[in-house]
């Protein structure tokens, strides 16, 4: 199909094509104010000058910490074929929904069981959230038109940033106006009203979407080539294990995980050991750098359309430029605040705003390769990635613990930051140099082709 023959089908008001794209925004946000919600609120737990708070040592909150992660990973594959085979909508509204009824548990767990059935929250919390990821990407496969893709994908991916933000703004002021079990019992409420709403007007695809126009769903399937009846396509196990192009992937987001959970886990300590910045006590120096790569994600996902359909681009060539500015601007920048004078508040927090910002290219970049790659089992391909950079997220701070032996010491958080950039590097150059958009192959199966043409020109690897 033409290029011209989309266009002409465009309606005017393609907005309300975005509606679903709004909502699994909605869902990232919320998802992302659940994860993190404990990593504020246990500051408030364990306040040693309230006479109620629970008396965990550092060992118990690392492992309440932590425990998310332990059912994060196990449903990350399983995810991407259930959502495939069942519907991502179905899927995603499950998930946030028993998120929701568990995080107005944990107060009561803590309070009448203990930090054991905390964890047990936590690891259900990360069990369910595990599915939604490649639930999400799985629903952008079908809702975002190739011409619109990188706009509508960098909005909803970026959602979670905007997540993080609120979520570190608004936490210290819920629990001191109304405790901390508020901060668990606001996300909870929130994710609920999401739920019902989603329930009304959610859909896994614009083919079952009663809310949108018959030229608004023509636009939609005539730009991702879904015409017709949709027939299901057994998963390429083979096909994609021993795809060289995949196995970049799954590379590249590792390394950015390692880079980004260095950062998340080892930042605060840093500031406050060695600059001398509390930036946890400051709500909004926490949340600044997360809110500039929420906002740098519009020009990121403008930009990332503008040059494939201005033939400036192929698709391949905008993701690893993209890409590149995420990972090697960071490296270079962790470099530098690695030799910020101490004391030097102002340069650390606009560093650290750069750091984090730039980062904002692997949205545009990595995780749309997925949705490039292979249109059909992007949730999939997202769910073993995810599944083996979160792995990673549980490793980089480990190894950090090992390295710094005196946290005092700005020589051995050199180290750390040199490891963190050095990851960067060699991953982004491995994925510049194996990596690709071009649409797969084992997209399609040999017995069981689908009409699903994912462009209107073919994206030519560099």
């Amino acid at each position: 199909m033409s290029s011209t023959m989309v266009e002409e089908e465009k309606p005017d008001d393609i907005s309300k094509v975005s509606n679903n794209a709004l909502l699994c925004y909605g869902s990232r946000l919320r998802w992302h104010g659940m994860r993190v919600n404990m990593s504020i609120a246990i500051v408030a737990m364990t306040d040693k000058d309230d006479p109620n708070a629970f008396h965990w040592s550092i060992q118990t909150q690392s492992v309440i910490l932590s425990s998310f992660f332990w059912g994060y990973i196990i449903l990350q594959i399983p995810a991407g074929e259930m959502a495939a085979r069942f519907g991502g909508s179905r899927l995603v509204l499950i998930c946030i929904t028993l998120n929701a009824v568990v995080s107005i548990l944990v107060p009561f767990c803590a309070f009448y069981v203990g930090w054991e059935l905390v964890c047990a929250c936590r690891v259900l919390q990360g069990l369910t959230q595990g599915c939604i990821v490649p639930s999400i990407h799985c629903l952008i496969s079908k809702w975002a038109p190739i011409e619109e893709k990188s706009r509508i994908g960098s909005m909803v991916l970026a959602g979670s940033q905007l997540g993080n933000s609120i979520q570190l703004l608004a936490a210290g002021f819920i629990a001191d106006f109304w405790g901390w079990p508020a901060i668990f019992y606001v996300n909870g409420a929130a994710a609920a009203a999401w739920s019902a709403i989603y329930v009304f007007i959610g859909s896994d695809s614009p083919q079952k979407s009663k809310l949108i126009t018959q030229e608004e769903r023509m636009y939609i399937q005539s730009s991702l080539g879904q015409i017709g009846e949709q027939k299901k396509v057994k998963t390429p196990w083979k096909a994609i294990w021993t795809s060289v192009p995949f196995w970049s992937l799954i590379l590249i987001h590792c390394s950015q995980n390692w880079g980004f959970w260095t950062l998340m886990t080892e930042m605060p300590s840093y500031m406050k050991q060695i600059l001398g910045v509390d930036i946890k006590a400051n709500g909004v120096m926490s949340a600044l750098p997360y809110l500039a790569m929420y906002l740098l994600s519009f020009p990121f996902g403008y930009l990332s359309d503008y040059f494939p359909n201005k033939k400036w681009l192929s698709v391949t060539a905008t993701r690893k430029l993209s890409n590149s500015i995420g990972l090697y601007g960071p490296a270079i920048a962790l470099i530098g605040l690695s030799y910020t004078p101490a004391g030097n508040v102002l340069a650390a927090v606009l560093i650290l705003t750069v750091v984090v910002g730039l980062n904002v290219g692997h949205i545009t970049g990595l995780m749309l390769v997925h949705l490039d790659m292979s249109p059909n089992f992007a949730g999939t391909l997202l769910g073993i990635t995810n599944c083996a950079a979160n792995i990673i997220s549980i490793i980089a701070p480990l190894v950090a613990g090992v390295v710094i032996k005196d946290e005092t010491d700005p020589e051995d958080w050199r180290k750390v930051f040199y490891i963190a950039s050095a990851v960067y590097i060699i991953g982004n150059t491995l994925f510049i140099i194996f990596g690709t958009s071009e649409k797969q192959k084992w997209n399609e199966s040999d017995d069981e082709i689908m009409n699903t043409c994912t462009g209107t020109e073919s994206q030519k690897k560099i």
